[in-house]
């Protein structure tokens, strides 16, 4: 790689890498993990005022030779996410990346991913429970993975239910698109269901569920927040997550649901270990969960694809690399100053 690092804007993220190839990117650093070659750094998370957070999350893939962290905060006046990245070597500066549309690709992907590997082969009717900015993301990637006939919409606000569903028949100009005015008949007989909602009590209930469905619990992401109730448990015969530390820390549902039981958290399998497996989804299957908490491979191997890309297409603006210096730890005599 170049010695210069680079700096890479959110326009040339969306320019370079199509929501398509991160979900192929995504697959690659999950192999990564699940032949123990990329590692993550866990979550750490602090708060402050009544909504406001901030994360770090991190990983090294040793196979591209890279590691990484992206940090960012939730305020109510926005964030600005950085996925920073450095050569595994010799700890050069390799690129920072401006990380919302990273972010939301990497969120979108991961649901995908899931989807392509624990629902139906046949899925192909979606219920999305939430219309905020992941929304739109989550549903083309499931589209990328599965042929939708039908778009289910949800959101608790009727203005932002309809604005919603308009945008999804513009995007989706084949499939039906449907809006509901509950949960509850949102979900009847979808046999995929997303929730990337704020929700801090649960707004879906195993009774709601069709028989055979896939259900990817994306927002949730928070211990304050909750998007499912506790007997969803009850009827999954496969439970995946991404990050199994970050779930055992930081989602309330899983942790009331196994809580110190390391014999029920043994049933709870690594998204990764199931990609790298490539079995399609037994027939016999009620119901299977996948929960997505975020993890610093995810983002890392969408970077690290994007910096690829970055690099032979000539995008980015070149960062001199930081230089050492020695700090001044005495005040300066009368000298220095008088020089």
């Amino acid at each position: 790689m170049n010695t210069d690092a680079r700096w890479i804007t959110e326009a040339e993220v969306v320019g370079l890498m199509h929501l398509k190839d991160a979900i192929d990117a995504l697959e690659r650093g999950l192999r990564e993990e699940a032949a123990h070659s990329a590692r993550n750094m866990e979550k750490t998370t602090t708060h402050w005022g009544s909504s406001s957070n901030m994360h770090a999350i991190g990983a090294v893939v040793e196979g591209a030779g890279i590691f990484g962290t992206k940090s960012w905060g939730h305020t109510p006046e926005g964030s600005t996410p950085l996925l920073m990245m450095w050569n595994a070597q010799n700890g050069q500066l390799l690129a920072i990346i401006e990380a919302t549309a990273l972010g939301q690709m990497r969120t979108g992907s991961m649901s995908g991913v899931a989807t392509r590997w624990m629902s139906r082969a046949d899925a192909d009717d979606l219920a999305i429970i939430g219309s905020g900015k992941q929304a739109l993301t989550q549903v083309a990637a499931i589209s990328a993975v599965r042929k939708l006939r039908r778009l289910r919409v949800y959101s608790p606000t009727p203005a932002k239910r309809f604005s919603f569903t308009e945008r999804l028949k513009s995007h989706f100009p084949n499939a039906e698109i449907l809006m509901f005015n509950s949960v509850a008949t949102a979900v009847h007989g979808a046999s995929i269901i997303t929730l990337v909602t704020r929700a801090r009590e649960p707004i879906l209930d195993v009774s709601m569920i069709a028989r055979g469905a896939h259900l990817n619990a994306v927002g949730a992401i928070t211990i304050e927040r909750k998007e499912f109730a506790q007997n969803v448990f009850s009827r999954a015969d496969i439970v995946a997550v991404d990050s199994l530390p970050t779930t055992r820390q930081l989602s309330s549902e899983f942790i009331e649901q196994y809580g110190k039981d390391d014999g029920g958290w043994a049933r709870v399998q690594r998204i990764s270990d199931i990609v790298a497996q490539a079995k399609p989804r037994p027939s016999n299957i009620d119901l299977s969960l996948f929960k997505a908490m975020g993890m610093g491979i995810s983002d890392l191997a969408l970077g690290i694809e994007i910096l690829r890309r970055a690099e032979s297409a000539g995008s980015g603006h070149p960062i001199r690399q930081p230089v050492s210096v020695t700090p001044r730890i005495f005040e300066p005599t009368q000298r220095e100053t008088a020089a």
